[in-house]
């Protein structure tokens, strides 16, 4: 397809298209003269990629970071996953030499490898020390059972990338992360809607016996007759 069809498709702006292959964001279509040249699902995928990124807030330079590691095929594939990821927000400082107690004892009890260097030890502990400061804490409890959830979930997560090709385990892992996290919070929010009307709904009727709730039937709401 053309340039002028891959925008349409996608829903993108011509002049951004044009912007992506300056920066280097979207690869070069197959020259088919000296002004004109070819794009295919590739192309579309990564205009995919990068708009998502975009929409994440993420700067240009992360951007091209992203792009520049599921592009390079001789980095190892589980290091590159960690330095894509590592180029998602929120963005907070990591020094080399840095310690973080809260964290250590955090996946030391749930028995988790990580690396000291990946980024989300340091937004974990940035996290952790958050509640901390609020007068909230991780208990055991909490830690527990939120660390068997989230590790099924990155069991799921991880087992469904793409193997077909390094570019698109990258792209899928980032994408992933970005797009899936949001997915996440959105539905423990609801998940917490739902318990919380369970409980104060049952509550609340248990409260008023007479209250009109579907529970209570129309023969309940009759006066009972005087023996």
């Amino acid at each position: 397809m053309r340039i002028s069809e891959l925008a349409a498709r996608a829903g993108v702006p011509l002049a951004t298209v044009k912007y992506y292959l300056r920066e280097g964001l979207l690869m070069p279509g197959r020259a088919t003269s000296a002004t004109q040249a070819q794009y295919d699902d590739t192309h579309m995928r990564r205009l995919g990629l990068v708009r998502a990124l975009a929409g994440q807030g993420l700067p240009l330079d992360k951007i091209k970071a992203v792009v520049a590691l599921a592009e390079n095929p001789d980095e190892d594939l589980f290091v590159a996953l960690g330095k894509a990821v590592m180029a998602l927000p929120p963005y907070v400082d990591n020094p080399p030499d840095a310690d973080y107690p809260r964290t250590r004892a955090l996946l030391a009890r749930l028995g988790q490898i990580y690396d000291p260097r990946f980024t989300a030890v340091a937004q974990l502990e940035h996290a952790l020390a958050a509640l901390e400061s609020a007068g909230l804490t991780m208990s055991e409890r909490r830690i527990d059972v939120y660390g068997e959830h989230i590790r099924e979930i990155a069991d799921l997560d991880v087992d469904l990338l793409p193997t077909t090709s390094r570019q698109e385990t990258v792209e899928a892992a980032v994408l992933g992360t970005a797009l899936y996290e949001p997915v996440l919070a959105a539905m423990r929010r609801l998940a917490h809607q739902h318990r919380a009307a369970r409980i104060f709904s049952a509550a609340a009727d248990s409260d008023h016996p007479d209250s009109d709730h579907p529970d209570h039937t129309e023969a309940d709401r009759q006066p009972q007759e005087t023996q």
